[in-house]
């Protein structure tokens, strides 16, 4: 909850893109640690064909798939959220969000 809340103060609080994004992975960093908890059982092992039928033996497996589909849809996100800042940048010459949208509404007006 702690690394959820550092991250979610950060996206609304920064002005610069970078540290935007990086409370947004901070933010998704804390879901996946969560959903990690929640699956854990203590005693019980990851569910690999060993000879074992019995149910309570395993952990359930959906939270630790949720996590690497999660992680992998991040990345991409995380990716596609740097480039269209560095886009920004090079048209706009800084990472502040109101001084782009203060650019932006400029080039609007002429």
């Amino acid at each position: 909850m702690i690394l959820f809340g550092i991250g979610f103060t950060t996206l609304l609080l920064h002005k610069n893109m970078i540290k935007k994004i990086i409370g947004f992975s901070m933010m998704d960093s804390a879901i996946y640690l969560f959903l990690a908890v929640k699956g854990y059982i203590a005693g019980r092992k990851a569910p690999i064909v060993d000879g074992i039928t019995s149910m309570e033996a395993y952990i359930n497996p959906i939270p630790a798939g949720l996590v690497l589909t999660g992680i992998v849809v991040s990345v991409s996100v995380t990716a596609l959220m740097l480039a269209l800042t560095v886009r920004l940048y090079r048209q706009y010459h800084t990472l502040d969000i109101d001084e782009i949208t203060a650019l932006c509404r400029k080039e609007e007006e002429t």
